[in-house]
């Protein structure tokens, strides 16, 4: 595993029930669109009774990725826990395993459980030299509450500070907050269209997007004979961009293309963005014209944003 992942390409994350019994081929024959990231998730796909052949499972999976010897895309894979118990516990029965697994992704977080999950991660780093991380996923009750969101937030966003080095993304559960109200979203529609559980969103959004990438939740069709599904999913994939979100959790392989669609850069924000960061060594002005004319380029107001795109181009390419 590389000793430095960006954030940027965690991207399309595909999850799949740690229990799936060809998930392994898959991935070596190269069944699914690329770039993408695998989840491997042992928490609310499978029954509580099937989490033992799960974890064994999981354990199969990563060995026999990391044993293949022909030549295939190998994406960055996590493992989706119930408990940080669980970290420690399977990061220990694997072999040549470990060479291919990226990190742990931890569901429900609060202040309560973010110290031990981080405490889990970093006893591997310690004790391996390897750079292992976690993906915190921000969708407990604490945050649909109001009156508890914020300091809930601000606490979280302080504990994964401390540890920043070992986060590398920040993910949300949509599905889990509309649960909570008993909303669902219909193919015609986006979960930013759900009042309540946007204002979480965009509250999630404002504490963590400055300092981390934060990952979109997940849309939950991708079938129909209409090809409506692909139309909603873009608009809302393309909204979320919009609002801050980078990447996406699918759960379905037809829904990697369109993730990687979305973060495929304009060619004319490509062309603004190095002329944006082109201007650091211009002595008079640091302000100019886009490249189409139409708009305003200044190296203080958008700096950061030209470095996020030309990141995404590197890794997810420009439109033609």
């Amino acid at each position: 595993m590389s000793q430095w992942i960006s954030p940027y390409e965690v991207g399309a994350l595909l999850y799949t029930p740690a229990n799936h019994a060809h998930v392994a081929e898959s991935v070596i024959a190269g069944r699914f669109d690329t770039p993408y990231s695998l989840a491997l998730c042992l928490e609310d796909s499978i029954s509580d009774q099937a989490v033992p052949e799960a974890e064994r499972n999981v354990v199969h999976i990563l060995n026999r990725i990391a044993q293949e010897k022909t030549d295939f895309y190998c994406p960055l894979i996590f493992i989706r826990v119930r408990e940080p118990a669980q970290i420690g516990r399977l990061y220990a029965q694997l072999g040549q395993g470990r060479t291919v697994l990226t990190g742990f992704i931890a569901p429900k977080c609060t202040p309560d459980n973010i110290p031990v999950y981080l405490s889990e991660v970093k006893k591997i780093r310690a004790a391996s030299g390897t750079p292992v991380y976690l993906m915190p996923i921000m969708e407990s009750h604490d945050l649909a509450e109001p009156d508890t969101r914020q300091v809930c937030l601000r606490k979280m966003k302080q504990l994964l500070d401390a540890d920043k080095d070992c986060i590398l993304n920040v993910r949300v559960g949509g599905n889990d907050f509309c649960s909570i109200f008993g909303l669902r979203r219909r193919v015609t529609e986006t979960i930013h269209d759900i009042r309540c559980v946007d204002r979480i969103l965009s509250d999630i959004l404002a504490y963590f997007s400055r300092d981390y990438v934060v990952s979109g939740p997940v849309w939950e069709y991708f079938d129909d004979p209409d090809g409506a599904w692909r139309e909603g999913m873009l608009r809302e994939t393309r909204m979320g961009l919009l609002g801050g979100f980078i990447g996406k959790t699918v759960i379905h392989p037809n829904q990697i293309s369109v993730v990687n669609e979305v973060l495929r850069v304009s060619r004319e924000d490509y062309a603004d963005a190095h002329a944006i960061l082109g201007m650091e060594q211009n002595k008079e002005f640091l302000v100019s014209n886009s490249a189409e004319g139409g708009r305003m380029n200044e190296y203080k107001t958008h700096t950061k944003w030209a470095h996020k795109i030309c990141t995404l181009a590197e890794i997810y390419g420009v439109q033609k």
